[in-house]
């Protein structure tokens, strides 16, 4: 088979080489530009029947427009953020991501922030690389409740590491399941939720125009000063309203992997990140060397399967 009429992908982010080299046992013809530009991109699209991306790379109308050859768009990860989806219905285009890949990377890291920030670990340890060896109490969170916003695979496999660390696990979802029972969880209204839990995690996806689901009323009713742990979407949180409610000592700290705009834009979102009690990542969550190797497995694997080996 020559190369003129070999199945043509492009990759347009930093993917695991895994992705590259499964793909070209089955004879797809693969080129890497994990750092092309916008511009470079909307010049050459023409020429591909795919592309794989992550979160860097944009998803547009006009993109998918001057993609007249697309048969699929691949996004190596777990959310479609940056991704235009009516345009890609319009177009018959397929969807392909891998959600279940980065569930353990995502879980752990929802630990970490949550760990970090009740033992006060970025500041204690920037601290005594400035000489200062003073102690400062921290917060224990074994024994504690922790209320889940979203029960899918990431909310599940948190409740599964919480119930080591001996905590009480509520549950606020549109769509309920069994598995929260493997956890000795309950589900209860999202007005429950906030008032009886330390610590609040958020897991869910949001769409354009959704209402975030923590809000000022909802921060208004807080009786525990929860800690939140947000690794999922930023617009899940009125970013305004948690700002008011860190500041008043309503909620006891914020600690996320995402931001509203990243880099931040806005006069509150750099005021939020001046805040102690305020950690954020750079959106680390699916982060890990075996994430990366379990989703480039996971969307090689399916864009096989879709578009059959070309062999």
């Amino acid at each position: 088979m020559n190369n003129e009429k070999k199945f043509k992908i492009i990759i347009t982010d930093p993917v695991d080489a895994i992705l590259l080299e499964k793909l070209r046992e089955k004879d797809f013809s693969v080129d890497y530009y994990p750092k092309i530009s916008e511009e470079d991109l909307l010049n050459i699209i023409n020429q591909y029947n795919g592309i794989v991306v992550r979160s860097r790379t944009k998803v547009t109308k006009d993109l998918i427009d001057r993609g007249k050859e697309l048969k699929f768009v691949a996004r190596a990860g777990v959310g479609l953020d940056g991704i235009d989806l009516n345009s890609l219905q319009d177009r018959k285009i397929s969807i392909i991501h891998a959600p279940e890949a980065s569930t353990s990377s995502v879980a752990e890291l929802t630990f970490a922030l949550m760990l970090g920030s009740c033992r006060r670990l970025p500041e204690l340890a920037a601290a005594t690389k400035l000489g200062n060896f003073s102690k400062e109490v921290g917060t224990e969170i074994s024994g504690k409740t922790f209320g889940l916003i979203g029960f899918g695979r990431i909310g599940y496999k948190v409740a599964e590491i919480a119930r080591a660390f001996d905590m009480s696990i509520l549950a606020y979802d549109v769509i309920t399941n069994d598995r929260i029972n493997k956890v000795s969880g309950q589900y209860v209204a999202l007005d429950d939720l906030v008032q009886n839990s330390d610590f609040i995690g958020v897991f869910v996806t949001i769409k354009p125009g959704d209402k975030p689901i923590l809000g000022k009323r909802e921060f208004s009713l807080s009786r525990k000063k929860p800690g939140i742990i947000n690794t999922s979407r930023a617009a899940a949180i009125d970013g305004p309203s948690l700002l008011e409610a860190l500041k008043t000592g309503t909620t006891s700290f914020y600690a996320s992997d995402v931001m509203w705009n990243e880099p931040p834009k806005t006069e509150w979102e750099h005021e939020l990140l001046s805040l102690p009690q305020v950690i954020i990542t750079p959106h680390i969550g699916a982060q890990t060397r075996e994430a990366q190797a379990r989703i480039a497995e996971a969307t090689a694997a399916r864009i096989i399967e879709m578009f059959g080996g070309v062999r």
